[in-house]
């Protein structure tokens, strides 16, 4: 529900508003403006009497916000978030940041090498997965805490941030110490009890959509984050399961302009998953930034051919920084910057 208030409302009048609202167990949400204040009201509203409120003098307007996310819904925060991971600022108008590192840690000397690479190429974050979901129950899982740790000596040789995927709760306190933006995968996008955790968490999140979930459902995973108190969510779109078998899956770039006017979130664009074939991971880059993307997150390996995961999708890092430098001038064309 949104509650705009006419032009000169005195401070105690709001102060009063304010704590009627609350004392029905709402969460309130003051947007002050030269000619107007706009309350934005979370949680269950169905108990708030429209005619009631609409009877103050002070009251110009009442409006029931009829999608079922409100903190994530732009219409109670109209300013673009941005979220800072360690340094790097991402969403609104900072400049399109680049995320590379390859879909497993397989070792110190090999994360190492590639943060090396893809800092050279002009990347502003390393990523790298240490515990891997995967399909097969015999397939590779990831090197666990040990990859985390190979990750953070990579962050203190290279300076870069560093996004890895947190798959259960249990290991929140290892992330929370260790890891500086927490991948949330396709596969626990609807993991409602490790969303309200990760809420609890102090440390940005980095939310994918999952494999066949429509875009207010992604939302509403990324509410119940912002619900626990974690407003630093940014999106990430890796492509949705179709019919089409030419491409791991079908990337939805329509997602972009869409999750910017429904939301305040940033967000990013994983080219790798959703085409899981190298040779389509540029065309996709550029047309992410293109269409607006706050980001893209690419998977780097300097032996592809023998990853331990997802080597075929997977860029060599001379490709890796051609790439960048082509986004470059695509970001120029359509008035962006990037690191």
């Amino acid at each position: 529900m949104i509650i705009s208030t006419k032009k000169g409302t005195p401070l105690q009048e709001l102060e009063r508003i304010i704590k009627n609202f609350e004392c029905m167990g709402l969460q309130v949400t003051l947007i002050r403006g030269t000619d107007y204040n706009v309350f934005g009201l979370v949680g269950d509203t169905t108990k708030v009497n429209v005619k009631d409120v609409a009877a103050n003098p002070w009251v110009d307007q009442v409006t029931r916000v009829s999608a079922p996310y409100k903190r994530a819904n732009r219409l109670f925060h109209e300013a673009d978030t941005v979220v800072d991971v360690n340094g790097v600022r991402i969403g609104g108008t900072e400049p399109i940041v680049v995320i590379g590192g390859p879909c497993s840690v397989e070792g110190d000397d090999q994360i190492c090498t590639i943060a090396e690479a893809v800092k050279n190429a002009g990347a502003q974050m390393l990523r790298g997965g240490a515990y891997k979901p995967r399909t097969s129950p015999y397939a590779f899982q990831g090197l666990g805490t040990e990859g985390v740790m190979d990750m953070v000596h990579a962050r203190k040789m290279t300076g870069l941030p560093i996004v890895s995927e947190l798959m259960s709760a249990d290991k929140i306190p290892e992330f929370e110490e260790n890891v500086d933006l927490m991948q949330i995968g396709a596969r626990n996008m609807q993991n409602f009890q490790l969303l309200k955790e990760v809420g609890k968490m102090s440390k940005p999140i980095l939310l994918k959509r999952g494999l066949a979930n429509t875009i207010e459902e992604w939302i509403m995973s990324a509410e119940y984050i912002m619900a626990a108190g974690n407003d630093n969510v940014i999106f990430c779109e890796r492509g949705i399961r179709t019919f089409e078998p030419y491409t791991r899956n079908t990337l939805d770039l329509s997602v972009i302009p869409i999750i910017k006017e429904k939301t305040h979130l940033p967000i990013i664009i994983d080219p790798s998953h959703a085409t899981g074939n190298y040779r389509y991971v540029e065309a996709m880059s550029l047309a992410a930034v293109a269409a607006g993307a706050d980001g893209l997150i690419i998977e780097v390996h300097t032996d592809p051919e023998h990853a331990w995961s997802d080597g075929a999708q997977s860029l060599r890092p001379e490709k890796f920084a051609q790439v960048i430098e082509k986004c470059r001038t695509v970001a120029a064309a359509v008035g962006r910057e990037m690191y």
